[in-house]
């Protein structure tokens, strides 16, 4: 029995000295491609902007009635708990891009009230938007890319979780509030992680 107690407190001290000791490591599953996006301002977006952030990567369209609002809505509370943390963004992107315009995207962005600097909403080439949905963030099934890109069409209601230096760290059911509050949870996780502790297997992700 002494030496239970012995070892409990042995844990209790360390787990204070020591950030992050005793914590689950969210496990890598999967490296970030490089991109070259265009945000709702018409400036263009890579992965190196991002370097160096936590962001939670979502896919959606403006005129979406389904699960988009609802999806939204989710984020916004995220947006505000995270809206004074340099360190954190989230990145929207149009999963149609011919209807989401630069200039839809601001209106939309403006309709949620919130800053363009936490909350980046993406439009482009919907080939490159496809592929990074599916060989990035995993959020499709890559298998759907053998279908012409003018009939395929991603409806997803999950987001991606991405570290400081590019690697996706988890997959969260936007529409699940036990998952929303797993996610922030990472995401304060995250913010805390030496980034020298899960480097990115892609060179382009690194910063410098």
């Amino acid at each position: 029995m002494f030496f239970v107690i012995l070892f409990v407190g042995f844990y209790f001290v360390i787990t204070r000295l020591i950030p992050g000791y005793g914590k689950i490591t969210l496990p890598v599953l999967n490296d970030v491609r490089p991109f070259s996006f265009i945000d709702q301002r018409g400036d263009t977006i890579t992965n190196k902007d991002v370097a160096g952030k936590v962001y939670v990567a979502e896919y959606f369209f403006t005129t979406c009635k389904g699960i988009c609002p609802k999806l939204n809505t989710n984020l916004k509370s995220v947006y505000e708990k995270y809206k004074d943390e340099p360190g954190f963004l989230i990145l929207s992107h149009s999963v149609d891009p011919v209807t989401d315009s630069v200039g839809r995207l601001k209106i939309y962005a403006d309709s949620l009230g919130v800053d363009v600097h936490h909350w980046i909403f993406l439009t482009g080439n919907k080939d490159s938007l496809y592929t990074a949905a599916r060989e990035s963030y995993l959020l499709d099934d890559p298998k759907n890319n053998l279908t012409p890109i003018s009939e395929q069409f991603i409806h997803t209601q999950f987001f991606a979780l991405v570290d400081k230096t590019g690697n996706v760290r988890k997959i969260i059911d936007g529409l699940k509030k036990d998952e929303l509050r797993e996610m922030d949870e990472a995401i304060d996780q995250l913010l805390k992680e030496d980034p020298a502790r899960h480097l990115s297997r892609s060179p382009y992700l690194n910063p410098g």
